[in-house]
């Protein structure tokens, strides 16, 4: 049975995303660049002429149903529309409940490097000033402390590095902390 046929039979002939019944076309989740059952996914042609520059927001409501596929791809696929949405407040909160295992979601976040954004945990994007919470207990390089979890660091600011935030922890001295381990507040 050849990929396509394979993607065709677990989709059931409907689009991953919006569960369209309509044209489909196999499309390699990047950064691969061959689709595979394993690094593709079918979708209609409005999801994917939306996938990189999302216009039509509403379309993408279809993603709270979409982003709890058993599909690696298409989580990670979901991941990424949802944060590129994160601004409406209803891609936010389904953030706010995707789940996806370590390795998966460091697929996702690997193809929006490109963007040089911070995201938090939940893909939120960090922007100067906002405020987060440290949601596990974090040792200082170079030092028998920790940042315990539950700590907020007040009006971060940004770094060269998209990976990092720095901020007073505690109102002491300034830190870097990684992005990854906050939950905007």
């Amino acid at each position: 049975m050849s990929i396509e046929a394979t993607m065709l039979q677990r989709c059931e002939s409907k689009c991953e995303l919006c569960g369209a019944d309509a044209p489909l076309t196999a499309y390699a989740v990047p950064p691969h660049g061959h689709v595979t059952v394993d690094y593709g996914i079918m979708v209609c042609d409005k999801c994917l002429g939306e996938i990189e520059d999302p216009k039509d927001i509403n379309h993408w409501r279809c993603l709270s149903d979409s982003m709890w596929s058993q599909v690696v791809p298409v989580q990670v696929t979901a991941w990424r529309q949802l944060t590129r949405l994160n601004s409406e407040s209803w891609a936010q909160d389904a953030l706010d409940m995707m789940y996806m295992e370590e390795e998966t979601k460091n697929w996702a976040m690997q193809g929006m490097s490109a963007d040089d954004k911070p995201f938090d945990v939940n893909g939120a994007e960090l922007k100067k000033g906002d405020d987060v919470t440290v949601i596990k207990d974090l040792p200082i390089k170079g030092s028998t402390q920790v940042i315990k979890q539950g700590t907020v660091i007040r009006g971060i600011a940004l770094t060269d590095d998209p990976k990092l935030i720095s901020g007073k922890v505690n109102g002491g001295q300034s830190m870097y902390v990684i992005a990854e381990y906050c939950r905007k507040k």
